[in-house]
Order: structure tokens, then sequence, then C-alpha cells
């Protein structure tokens, strides 16, 4: 294949997977990832000023892997929610990029002057 060719096929990739972007809906919200406790588990600094100790589904545990300083979605839980929460979706790197473009993470970009 031509040069040509590869980089459009790859620039068509990166726009079909900005334009099915999953936002939060309802009680959820953006987090990032701060630390990782095991047995999946982690700690997550959230889009409303809570760090919550979240924890991925069993029916995510083999699809969702995830890393320290990641953007996810975060749904709290009804009881203790300011505590505790599920990370329900990762983004790629694209994708957090076209999310600070068009302003969803404005005060995410604060947390990260600590």
């Amino acid at each position: 294949m031509s040069k040509k060719k590869e980089e459009q096929q790859r620039q068509e990739k990166i726009q079909q997977e900005i334009s099915r972007i999953n936002l939060p809906r309802g009680r959820q919200t953006f987090g990032l990832i701060e630390q990782r406790l095991g047995a999946s588990r982690m700690r997550v600094r959230c889009l409303d000023g809570k760090t919550r100790v979240c924890r991925i589904p069993g029916r995510l545990t083999r699809k969702l892997w995830v890393r320290e300083n990641d953007i996810v979605i975060v749904e709290p839980w009804e009881y203790s929610g300011d505590e505790k929460g599920d990370v329900m979706y990762k983004y790629s790197p694209t994708q957090v990029g076209f999310l600070r473009r068009k302003g969803y993470l404005k005060e995410m970009d604060q947390f990260e002057e600590f």
C-alpha cells in the first residue's frame, strides 16, 4: 500500500473512534486514576471534587485494562457514593485529546497542577 492510503485509513479510523465517544450520563462523572490498589480496585479523583475508591465490575474485568493517569467514566454507588464507585469506561489517548479540545476536561487540567 502507498503511504498516502495508509495515512488516509489511519485518519478515518481516528475519526470513527472520536465520533463514537462515550460521555457521562446521569450520575456518572469523569475521573483520573491516581493509584492502583490491587484486586481490580483503584483510587480515582473525580471531576466533582471527590476522591473515590473504585472497582472494575465483574463483567468488565477482562475487557478493561487501566493504568495510573488514565481518564475514565466513574459511576458512584447509590449507597456511600461519596466514597466508592465503579469504573465504566476508559478513554483512549485520541479520545482524551478530543475531550480536551471540546472543553469537557477543563476542570481536569486543574487537578494535574497538584
